[in-house]
């Protein structure tokens, strides 16, 4: 993977997704970004100069529209993370019939369609690095996310499966499964304890610190940092691991 490189990675424009745009940018990668919102993807664009194409990756159509736009720019497509994601918390109970479907829309469906997109351009330069920004909710449960959490092991599950299938081939698949991580996401759920347990911003805070026994949140960097091992040569014969970065949580 020294060659020149492309990298489309979905959610770019915030939260781990920017962290990721500019740990490849800075590696000297060619980047296109996907994501649902045009305000973020054109700041990250505008700061580090990554293609911004508005993109639902849960659309097909439109999803094999915008990476035909990154392949007339950038070239075949040498690597893939499916990064965009979402968490709603609510209890099991409550949850309808399309709660789980959103769930497992942009979390499962969201990386099947992003990798089969672009698969035939790996398949065809006989290398390739799939990679999904999964989570510790693919490999353990938490309450009160139940879609969430089934849609992560889902990924997990995906990820293990399409590694065997393509571990001739030259092309790696791979998960990175983060624990509790500083993002706007993380925000939203800060401010969803506050709002539902009259907790504090600090005594919610330090909730989901708890189970770090670091007792820190993950940093976005930290996991671009461990992305671009996964595409170097270094990691050629990791293939169908989930990689956990939650400070011994799992």
């Amino acid at each position: 993977m020294t060659e020149a490189r492309h990298i489309v990675i979905s959610g770019g424009g915030s939260g781990v997704g920017a962290a990721l745009t500019r740990a490849y940018r800075g590696a000297g990668w060619q980047v296109s970004i996907l994501g649902r919102r045009p305000g973020p993807l054109t700041a990250m664009a505008e700061e580090t100069g990554a293609l911004a194409l508005v993109a639902d990756v849960t659309d097909r159509d439109l999803l094999e529209t915008a990476l035909a736009k990154a392949r007339a720019t950038n070239g075949p497509i040498l690597a893939a993370i499916a990064n965009a994601g979402a968490a709603e918390s609510k209890p099991f109970a409550a949850m309808t019939e399309a709660d789980m479907h959103a769930a497992l829309g942009v979390n499962l469906l969201g990386v099947f369609n992003l990798w089969q997109a672009v698969l035939p351009d790996m398949k065809a330069a006989g290398a390739g690095r799939l990679i999904a920004i999964a989570s510790t909710a693919g490999l353990k449960g938490y309450p009160y996310v139940t879609g969430y959490v089934a849609a992560k092991h889902g990924v997990i599950g995906l990820t293990r499966a399409l590694a065997l299938e393509l571990a001739r081939t030259g092309i790696t698949v791979n998960a990175i499964c983060p624990g509790f991580t500083e993002t706007p996401l993380l925000a939203r759920s800060i401010a969803n304890i506050m709002d539902k347990t009259g907790k504090s911003e600090a005594e919610a805070r330090a909730a989901l610190t708890a189970p770090n026994p670091q007792g820190r949140l993950i940093q976005p960097e930290e996991i671009a940092r461990a992305a671009l091992w996964l595409t170097s040569d270094a990691a050629g014969s990791v293939n169908g691991h989930a990689l956990p970065i939650s400070g011994g949580e799992i």
